[in-house]
């Protein structure tokens, strides 16, 4: 077997398992689940009904590469999403099956283990699929603590100038799991020249980049940045995005990556060999939802509705603060995170995440430590309820 498996840790739900083994939760109350960032709005019957007109196309091998109608419509969205200049479909976009997938397998393709001792560099907390691809492409994983002295950004000068110069690969989340943060113009800056000093690559994950608050203001994305600041090709840059979030399609796995055309050369090689090709009825689908912006203003409205009255409410308790975008609150503990999760369970039925397991010890610190993820998926009535009771839970701490 695989040596590298037995570095992986097992994941935070499992961990969450775990954790509430033996619990029996209160019977007086229903049970509210918001500890899995997976979208509970209805998916847009335009979407379906594309799957459903398509069903015909499952009776051919779909390419590698993906269909040239979905191509095109996910090269029209950056560009006009983005302001940039005209994408290449055929050689700077590649359609995947889901974000997650494409994060862990283009680990696989970047890390050259002939170089000794080849490191990934993740945010921390961080997405654990990001750990996970660099340990079994036979990397090290290191970890940049982004912390709540310092509004959660990255601290590139956590790290040594020799580790930088080991490091293949760096993993950015923005908007950020689970702080919902996103990245600013001179984090790029900084980590565009750390690229260009020390031959990395990023890559970037934007699968939250759809939710936010402000109609005016979305968020700042890596492409978008890179081509501010000049960077023509985007060398070394690969973002990662999907439809889950975007258009509440979770089970349809369907994103994509754009970048680098040299790198996504490569990466279109591997993605030959590891037969990861998406059901061509999907594709049919996902051109359409890349091409409709109605369903995601309706999708961020009902978010912003959640979110601005479970601020006013939870403020009354607990210091929160308003994320740039994604759909999580990470909200300060009064005590431990794992025993504010396991009492919220037992006494009041609602589930959250850890913070502690969304995170490494690096250090001296686990950055998770005393937080916990929030997810505001469920529909707007359980997800007030869920925040009267963990105000409960807090008044009954303090």
């Amino acid at each position: 077997m695989n040596s590298n498996l037995n570095k992986l840790q097992p994941y935070p739900f499992q961990k969450l398992r775990k954790l509430f083994n033996g619990i029996t939760p209160n019977p007086a109350y229903s049970s509210i689940d918001l500890h899995i960032g997976e979208p509970k709005h209805a998916t847009p019957d335009f979407i379906c009904q594309a799957i459903a007109d398509n069903l015909d196309k499952i009776a051919s091998y779909p390419t590698t590469h993906g269909l040239e109608s979905l191509r095109n419509r996910i090269a029209i969205w950056l560009t006009q999403r983005y302001r940039l200049p005209a994408i290449n479909p055929d050689t700077e976009v590649i359609p995947v099956n889901g974000s997650r997938e494409a994060l862990f397998s283009f680990a696989q393709t970047v890390i050259d283990t002939s170089s000794p001792n080849p490191v990934v560099v993740c945010p921390n907390p961080f997405y654990q699929i990001y750990e996970g691809a660099a340990l079994l492409a036979g990397a090290i994983p290191d970890f940049i603590n982004t912390l709540p002295d310092s509004n959660f950004a990255l601290d590139f000068s956590q790290l040594s100038d020799e580790t930088w110069s080991r490091t293949q690969l760096i993993y950015v989340c923005s908007p950020n799991n689970p702080t919902g943060r996103v990245m600013s113009m001179d984090e790029w800056r900084q980590l565009f020249a750390l690229s260009d000093r020390y031959g990395f690559v990023i890559a970037a994950d934007e699968c939250y980049s759809e939710i936010y608050s402000d109609e005016t203001k979305p968020p700042l994305g890596a492409l978008e940045a890179a081509h501010h600041l000049g960077r023509n090709g985007f060398p070394r840059l690969v973002v990662f995005s999907s439809l889950s979030k975007r258009s509440n399609v979770p089970g349809m796995r369907s994103g994509f990556v754009a970048g680098d055309a040299a790198i996504l050369k490569e990466y279109l090689l591997y993605r030959t060999y590891h037969g990861c090709t998406m059901n061509p009825a999907v594709q049919a689908a996902s051109a359409a939802a890349w091409g409709d912006e109605l369903h995601v203003a309706e999708n961020r409205r009902q978010y912003r509705e959640k979110f601005s009255k479970a601020m006013i409410s939870l403020k009354e308790t607990m210091p929160v603060s308003m994320p740039d975008a994604a759909f999580y609150f990470w909200a300060k503990t009064p005590a431990s995170d794992l025993e504010f999760t396991k009492q919220l369970y037992r006494d009041y039925n609602v589930t959250v995440l850890p913070g502690s397991y969304l995170a490494r010890n690096v250090r001296g610190i686990n950055p998770g430590k005393n937080f916990v993820r929030v997810a505001l998926v469920a529909p707007l009535a359980p997800c007030m309820e869920a925040i009267d009771r963990i105000k409960s839970l807090v008044r009954s701490q303090i």
